[in-house]
Parts: C-alpha cells; sequence; structure tokens
C-alpha cells in the first residue's frame, strides 16, 4: 500500500515539476552559459619586480599582491590589487624618483601601465606629482593622464591642471586648464 500511495504522490508531483521548467528558462540559462568569460588568475604574494636595461637597475617595483590573469579572450594583464611602490634609479645606481599608489594594472599587449587610487611620484628634483590616476605609455616613455594633476615644486610652487603629459623622469611636465601659484626669484641688474 505505501509503494502504491509513493507512485501515486509522484505522478501528481511530476506534472507540476515539468510545468515549472519553462522555455524561458532554459533560454536564460544558455545565455548565463554563453556570457560567461574563462579566465585564470595566477596570484603572486610580496612581488619585487626589477627593470633593466643594458645590465643596468632602471627601477624596482614592489607590490604586496600581483594577479596575473589570462581571459580566454583577450589580452594578458597583471592586476596590483593592494598598489604599488616603485624606486627609479639614476645611471650611478642612486634612487632619484618615487611613485606610489593604491591599485596599479599592466596591460601587455598595449605596453601600458595604468597608476590608480592616490597616485603620488617625486622626482629627482624635489618636485612632487599627485592624482587619481597616471598612465606609464611604456613604448613613448611617458605618463599622461586626463586627470586632474596636482604638482608641488622643491621651492614651493604649487599647480594643478588636467591633459598632463610629463617624460617617464618627471624632468618636465605639461598640462591644460592649470592654475597655481609660483616662486619667482629676483635677479638684480648689474
Amino acid at each position: 500500500m505505501k509503494m502504491k500511495a509513493f507512485l501515486y504522490g509522484v505522478c501528481l508531483m511530476l506534472p507540476l515539476f515539468l510545468a515549472s521548467c519553462g522555455d524561458d528558462d532554459l533560454k536564460n540559462a544558455n545565455s548565463v552559459a554563453i556570457n560567461k568569460s574563462i579566465l585564470s588568475r595566477d596570484r603572486t604574494l610580496g612581488v619585487e619586480i626589477v627593470y633593466s636595461d643594458s645590465a643596468r637597475v632602471k627601477a624596482k617595483a614592489y607590490a604586496p599582491i600581483m594577479d596575473k590573469v589570462t581571459p580566454a579572450n583577450g589580452s594578458t594583464y597583471q592586476e596590483m590589487i593592494k598598489g604599488v611602490n616603485i624606486d627609479f634609479y639614476n645611471p650611478n645606481g642612486t634612487i632619484d624618483g618615487n611613485l606610489v599608489c593604491d591599485y596599479a594594472i599592466r596591460k601587455d599587449t598595449e605596453l601600458k601601465t595604468e597608476f590608480r587610487k592616490n597616485v603620488v611620484v617625486k622626482n629627482k628634483e624635489g618636485s612632487t606629482f599627485s592624482s587619481q590616476e597616471l598612465i606609464w605609455d611604456e613604448s613613448k616613455k611617458y605618463f599622461y593622464s586626463n586627470q586632474r594633476v596636482y604638482v608641488k615644486g622643491a621651492d614651493g610652487s604649487i599647480g594643478e591642471g588636467i591633459n598632463f603629459k610629463a617624460p617617464q623622469d618627471f624632468s618636465t611636465y605639461e598640462m591644460n586648464s592649470g592654475n597655481g601659484e609660483l616662486n619667482m626669484k629676483e635677479s638684480v641688474a648689474p
């Protein structure tokens, strides 16, 4: 008798179960599966990267976490989700500049690195550049940004502007829509 009741219950529930699985559910499941991107993510902790040219160290970068991401379709990139600290070296082997930020991403095929969130750069003259975003173009060897960039000179001059562009050593820079205060030295004519 129990077996008969069980079969009777299954026969009543089966049509309800099949009715709940409509065509729309199958279509939605298929679109989710198509849009799912497959990638691999390799995480490295406590990364030190040394950039050199002709056996001479040009920069050392330190990142607490670096993820190398390889999408199924698209180009690979390195993501530094906890930021990066980079020291730049002169030909004598001493540090003459520094860059720190809270997040960075390097796009391999574009040869560009985007530094974001609290980006601060100090050059060898003692000037400080800060922004929420700076982009380094490795092939053209310069930094640029469409975000507002603030500059504080070693002499106390301050300035700010957008459409920033500077060579990778930050020895000079240019920007648009800028304003600031400059300290000028007086010269006495003989």
